[in-house]
This record gives structure tokens, sequence and C-alpha cells, in this order.
């Protein structure tokens, strides 16, 4: 049964806003605000992934000479109504092909913009064309402000987010969502920001990209494992289902333990500070989730879960929030003390 709109009752906005922000949901009881709608809408919960690409970024850069602290914030900014906008659009295009249903698990985890009721297509369209305004006035100062290649990797990311779910390209459905998704999540994103922030980018900008592109595409992993049997039936060919339950559950493991060797070498050869090295501190929560990617997901609902079918993407996306927050600790550190 698809998530819906819950009945009005005292409204407690703040606890609205947590739940909204945790777990992508509405609350069970309340009246819902204007500020939980739009967290909900926008999917929220996930931004933080965006955000943690663009401080990467904004801290590789501190210490240069030609940082701009104006056009950084802004570039962080366009970087998360870019997901926003992605998010706005993968729920409409999927809607539109028919793959978004009550029972597929897009509406089952947490309210369907349009299914449960919260707008409409319409308005789900006229949301998404504000947003991609905005962002489109964001590329063009800032490429005012730093020249062409703003305009590539800003018009990259859209061309790769429309192409996600949009046919003809409808990359998730041939097995390439999830390398877009490191893509994106990793040069575009990290490397875009600091382009915006300095006026240049360098290899070891990409370089430094990838460990944390690689724990958000452990997210995606995740979920599509989740979603294997509903994509097959629907004949959309995700990587687990090429690949098969097993063996992806094996890849995601391999994404998230492949961080913690990717920050000791950038580290090694200095295109990290040694700082960095307190994200190890990570581990422990990769430890928390290891033993449940070794074994299907469980077949009922576990007591007081929030965001059912989901399972994988939950815990892979509690790991990445813990080892993205202490690589961010440890980048700010080395800024801190002067690295460069």
């Amino acid at each position: 049964m698809a998530r819906t709109i819950p009945a009005p009752a005292k409204t407690n906005v703040v606890a609205n806003w947590r739940e909204a922000l945790l777990t992508g949901n509405l609350p069970e009881h309340g009246r819902i605000d204007v500020v939980t709608k739009w967290l909900v809408l926008t999917r929220a919960a996930v931004l933080p992934m965006t955000l943690t690409s663009g401080i990467v970024a904004g801290l590789l850069a501190v210490g240069h000479p030609d940082l701009h602290l104006g056009w950084l914030a802004l570039a962080l900014a366009g970087l998360v109504l870019a997901h926003v906008s992605n998010n706005l659009m993968n729920d409409l295009a999927d809607l539109w092909v028919g793959t978004d249903r009550d029972d597929y698990p897009r509406a089952l985890y947490a309210p369907h913009p349009v299914l449960s009721g919260l707008t409409t297509k319409r308005g789900l369209l006229a949301i998404s064309l504000v947003v991609n305004v905005a962002d489109l006035g964001i590329m063009l100062v800032l490429f005012v402000a730093r020249g062409w290649p703003i305009v590539a990797f800003a018009l990259g990311g859209f061309f790769l987010s429309v192409a996600y779910t949009t046919p003809p390209f409808r990359l998730k459905k041939r097995g390439l969502g999830e390398p877009t998704v490191l893509v994106v999540w990793g040069p575009l994103m990290v490397g875009g920001t600091y382009f915006a922030a300095v006026g240049e980018v360098t290899w070891e900008v990409i370089a430094v990209s990838i460990p944390y592109a690689l724990l958000s595409t452990a997210v995606l992993m995740g979920k599509h494992v989740d979603k294997l049997d509903w994509d097959a039936a629907d004949g959309t060919r995700t990587l687990p289902v090429i690949l098969g339950e097993a063996r992806s559950r094996a890849v995601t493991k391999a994404m998230m333990v492949a961080f913690y060797p990717g920050i000791v070498v950038l580290a090694a050869v200095g295109a990290l500070p040694w700082t960095v090295l307190v994200a190890l501190l990570g581990i422990s929560a990769l430890r928390k989730v290891w033993g449940a990617f070794g074994q299907p997901r469980p077949a009922e609902k576990p007591d007081r879960w929030p965001i059912w079918p989901l399972w994988f993407a939950a815990l892979a996306f509690v790991h990445t929030r813990r080892a993205g927050a202490l690589f961010i600790a440890g980048l700010a550190t080395g800024a801190a003390l002067g690295w460069t």
C-alpha cells in the first residue's frame, strides 16, 4: 500500500522536520506544515550527500590564492538545487513511463509526490521548472565569473540527471545508473565546485572526489538491491539486476571498503592532508552494517524500521553519513593547520 498523507492532528513542526530529514517520510500523526511537505517532496533526507561533496571541494580550496567565497557559496547552492531538480525530475519521469505505481518501492518507503496527493503531475512539473530556472541563473553568474568550464560541469550534470530516467536514454534501465552517480557525485560535483571557487581544477581534486563518490554510489547500489525483484519484473536492468543479488551485495561492500585505502593512498601522495585519516574511524560504522550485507534482505519489515522495503540503502546511507562527516572533519582540520 502506497504511503499517503496522514490524518491531521496536533502539529509539532520541529518533530515533523526531524522525521522528514531523517527518514524522508511524513510523520505518522500530525498536521503537515509547508516546510515538512517540501522536505518530503524534494527528498531532503538525501541532500547531505551532495552537500558533503560540495564541502569537500570547498575545503580543498582553502588556502588557494584565488579562492572566492561568494562563488563557492553560489556553487554549493547550485549543487543542492541540482540534486533537488534530479529528485523531482526522476519522480516525474518514472511516473510518466509507468515505473512508479502504488505497489512500487518508491511509493512504499516514502510518499510519492503525486501518488500520495502531495502535488499533481502539473505541480511537480512546475516545481521542477522553477528549480531548473534558478539553477540556470546560478550557472550563468558563475559562467561570467569563471568561464566556459562552468557550463561544461553544469550541463554535464544536468544531462546525466535527465538521462538517468528519461526516454530515450533511461540510463538506470541499462545498468548505467550506478556509474552515472559515481561520475556526478565525484568529478562533476567536486571538480565543478572547486573550479567555481578558484577558477581551475587539478588532477588531485578529481582523484580526491572518487572515494566519497564510491560511498554515494554504494547507497544507490543498496537501493537497487532492495528493489531488485520489482525492477527485474519491470525490465529495468539496474546493475544489481544484471549482477544478481549476492554479487551486488559483495560489490556494494567493496565500494564501502574502497573509501578507506583510497584516502590513505591520496594522503600518501600529498593530494590530501594526513588529518583525513581520522575518517578511518568510520570503519566502526562499516562493521555495524557489514554483517547485514552478507545475507539477503529480511523477508518482513523489522520493528520500527521507517523506510521499508528499503534495507541495504538505509544501511549504506548510515555508513556514508558517518564516513563523510569524519572525512570533512579531517579536511577541515587540515585546512585549519594550513595544509595546501
